[in-house]
């Protein structure tokens, strides 16, 4: 990583261009580009697939969600309207507003009924329906997300290719037990990335060094707890964005979170030490008063993408939970009040970003520390989808309940150990929410 006398504008371009002069070389089949959140990930897909199209090169570009496929399209057009991209999807795919209102878009469920198009997007999944055809090249995005059995299946399609993904967010995750073929070589369940470079461990990789989401009291705390190894710094300085409120608010503890919040970047709002089943209404509750406070008390927010300030509506909030019972629970005590508040999963949250974040720790409330609620790239999406601030919801005792039970998962031959491990991550996150 460059000195921190570089301008970070200056440091990232630097990576880029390096990143796409590998491309372009032609020395490599792949090139691998590590991400932290908010880094640019998307807008180097973008550059990458203008750049290759522009210069006559078809391409097909692999996302993961149907969601990142229409997300990527939006952008892409944007950025080059003149751009024929081809959609595939699913014979009962819907094109979303995204996707239906750009005229120089095709969607087919078949590869054969989009020639002709310099850009051809689709998921993963319906990549591997494709049995005939190939492509220069590839472009995979959220890589570190995908298992190692897609990129098998995708692989035949295409000649060279760049992944790019965020290695400190979710693993790649099965809904049936894959623990038959922990440590053999074909475990389905790794990640494309570390597969890829098993094989090949010539190929270039790439860190991109600046987080443009994170602010500057977050991407520290992110880096230290979730990217201990490589870094990454914030593309503003603390000067650069604030958080402030219109309206006076009631002085309970709920506004005492909301504005420590607005101060340092971080909150932690702490309910009792309580073994509770997994859908706490009393932490549920929690979670829906601090998003709606922000929202009743007229929150601003100023950056450098709005220097006069602009107001953090609804859909600028997002509420941030482990299970899907709890989004629900959340959900319900938001009410009509609370309509436009985005409240997910971390799995669904990957990729999104908000001025302002309330997230319920995976571990409050709990007896034991499973493998589910320990796994690191969990607790860092959710403490990286903010641009302002983050609001951590908890029951006293996590502390506790860590060092009750440290890691006792079996060891497996051929497993890298994977850093930082859920524990360290979450240890590192408290430290610094008790000392706001």
């Amino acid at each position: 990583m460059l000195g921190l006398d570089v301008p970070p504008a200056v440091e990232a371009e630097q990576v880029i261009t390096a990143v796409l002069a590998d491309l372009r070389s032609g020395d490599h089949r792949g090139v691998v580009v590590d991400s932290p959140p908010g880094a640019g990930k998307s807008t180097l897909v973008v550059r990458a697939a203008v750049e290759l199209a522009a210069a006559g090169e078809p391409l097909i570009i692999i996302a993961q969600t149907n969601e990142q496929v229409d997300d990527l399209i939006d952008r892409l057009v944007r950025k080059a309207p003149e751009l024929s991209i081809g959609r595939l999807s699913a014979a009962d795919y819907r094109p979303s507003d995204r996707v239906k209102d750009h005229e120089t878009v095709r969607v087919a469920a078949k590869v054969t009924d989009l020639g002709g198009s310099a850009v051809i997007i689709g998921t993963a999944a319906k990549w591997a329906t494709v049995a005939e055809g190939c492509w220069p090249w590839a472009i995979v995005d959220e890589a570190y997300q995908m298992r190692s059995d897609a990129l098998l299946r995708v692989a035949g399609r295409f000649e060279r290719a760049l992944f790019v993904g965020d290695p400190g967010q979710l693993d790649p995750f099965s809904t049936v037990e894959t623990v038959r073929w922990t440590g053999l070589t074909w475990d389905p369940m790794q990640a494309a990335v570390a597969v890829l470079l098993r094989h090949n461990p010539d190929l270039p990789v790439h860190r991109l060094p600046v987080s443009w989401r994170l602010p500057a009291t977050a991407a520290p705390v992110v880096a230290a707890a979730f990217y201990p190894f490589t870094g990454f710094r914030a593309g503003t300085g603390l000067a650069d964005r604030a958080l402030s409120f219109t309206e006076p608010g009631r002085g309970d503890a709920v506004d005492a979170a909301v504005e420590v919040a607005a101060r340092t970047g971080w909150g932690l709002y702490e309910l009792p030490a309580r073994h509770t089943v997994r859908t706490d209404a009393e932490a549920a509750a929690a979670c829906a008063e601090l998003a709606l406070r922000v929202l009743r008390r007229g929150a601003v927010a100023v950056s450098e993408q709005a220097p006069q300030g602009a107001p953090v509506t609804a859909d600028r909030i997002a509420v941030g939970a482990a299970h899907r019972d709890q989004v629900a629970a959340i959900r319900a005590r938001l009410g009509e009040a609370g309509a436009g508040i985005t409240v997910d999963t971390a799995n669904r949250l990957q990729g999104r970003e908000y001025d302002v974040t309330i997230v319920l720790h995976p571990l409050s409330g709990r007896r034991d520390a499973t493998a589910f609620h320990l796994e690191s790239g969990r607790l860092c999406v959710l403490a990286s989808r903010h641009r302002h601030a983050c609001v951590v919801v908890a029951r006293a005792g996590i502390g506790e309940l860590l060092d009750a039970h440290p890691s006792t998962d079996r060891v497996h031959l051929d497993v890298p150990v994977k850093f930082p491990d859920g524990w360290v991550a979450n240890q590192t996150m408290l430290a610094h929410l008790g000392a706001t």
